[in-house]
């Protein structure tokens, strides 16, 4: 597909996910496929400790999951239709409507999960995010993300609507993360149990 076409798609990302936040949140699937790795990644935390959700969506299934392990969330998502879903469900937790792209929270969490959510990111992108991921990390925190099985721009659909996704090459992810003090715990490309190339890593303890 031509360039252009791949750039101006990432581009459209927050409009897209806006228009169609109803309709993700009605197709979005409950079942929690998500949850073997998002027990790995609350392993690494303590209750009471706060995870942050980058591109939340509308707080479920992942966020509410979170909550029920007994952690406080903080959902960031740039499309406002999004946030307003899961502050209604859940108007104990802390919800922003910011871009991950700038992220500069200026605090830090026990966790970070990009799920579905750090792959919209084009590779350049997601290589300006990792520190900062790093830096929103306590040490001993963990990140959760995911990400493709090698490097590459696909596009995939929301509502109809086109949608861009993006990979490093996995040794291209290990060697950034590890440059900024993150250790991959484990990698699974294409998992079955969720469908998705997983990368599951852990700040340095200091």
């Amino acid at each position: 597909m031509d360039d252009d076409i791949r750039q101006r798609v990432a581009r459209e990302m927050q409009g897209v996910y806006q228009r169609q936040a109803a309709h993700w949140d009605a197709t979005r699937g409950r079942g929690l496929e998500e949850r073997h790795w998002l027990d790995r990644l609350l392993a690494l935390t303590a209750p009471g400790d706060r995870v942050l959700d980058l591109g939340c969506g509308s707080g479920e299934p992942i966020a509410a999951h979170v909550v029920a392990q007994g952690r406080r969330v903080w959902g960031m998502d740039f499309a406002p239709a999004m946030i307003s879903l899961a502050q209604a469900r859940m108007p104990d937790q802390t919800w922003t409507v910011g871009d991950m792209r700038g992220l500069a929270l200026g605090d830090t969490f026990a966790a970070i999960i990009g799920w579905d959510s750090f792959f919209h990111l084009t590779p350049d992108e997601q290589l300006d995010l990792i520190p900062r991921l790093a830096r929103h990390l306590v040490p001993g925190g963990g990140l959760l993300l995911t990400v493709g099985p090698r490097a590459g721009e696909p596009l995939g659909s929301v509502g109809g609507e086109p949608v861009y996704h993006a990979s490093l090459a996995p040794e291209a992810y290990r060697e950034e993360l590890s440059r900024v003090g993150l250790e991959v715990v484990d990698f699974v490309p294409e998992d079955p149990s969720c469908g998705r190339t997983v990368l599951l890593a852990r700040l340095a303890q200091a």
